[in-house]
């Protein structure tokens, strides 16, 4: 009867529902196949085989109702950006935003009047990934940085953790 108690013991788990909720959305990614400019060739190169993004649960979709994560790579003008605010709404809850490349994060060289100088004017960013255009491995460091702020997410309420705070 030893025995049978030992193999109890070592099947029970326990666990929170942040914990389970947080690992199954940071481990099924899906990004809006979205691209503005010439970072979304680099985008493109992460999802192909020599980067091979699917390995990150990272599976590109074709409509913003089927996606949870936004890159917006590449230079937005005015004009376009209340395009991306409406893509940005129809995704369903909860959903996150990497601005990708110096174009998206603060305008680039392209400093002029028709140009938004920053994403995050128009939609809430998550991760920035720097670069002009930021290669496919940063990319991929971006999302790696984006499962980790899931992950010390909370599911429940949609609120970040704080490190420091919770040591």
């Amino acid at each position: 009867m030893g025995g049978v108690g030992n193999v109890i013991s070592d099947s029970v788990l326990f666990t929170t529902a942040d914990s389970i909720i947080n690992w199954s959305r940071r481990s099924a990614l899906w990004p809006e196949t979205f691209g503005i400019a010439c970072c979304a060739i680099e985008m493109i190169s992460a999802g192909c085989a020599r980067y091979d993004l699917d390995r990150f649960g990272v599976v590109f979709r074709p409509s913003p109702r089927q996606s949870d994560v936004m890159i917006i790579a590449g230079t937005v003008t005015r004009k376009f950006a209340p395009v991306v605010r409406r893509l940005y709404d129809q995704m369903p809850e909860p959903r996150w935003v990497i601005a990708m490349g110096t174009c998206a994060i603060s305008g680039g060289v392209y400093n002029t009047y028709a140009v938004v100088q920053g994403s995050e004017t128009f939609v809430p960013v998550d991760v920035h990934v720097p670069g002009c255009p930021p290669r496919p491995e940063a990319l991929m460091h971006g999302f790696l940085l984006l499962q980790e702020k899931i992950k010390r997410s909370r599911a429940l309420t949609g609120t970040t953790v704080d490190r420091a705070a919770a040591s």
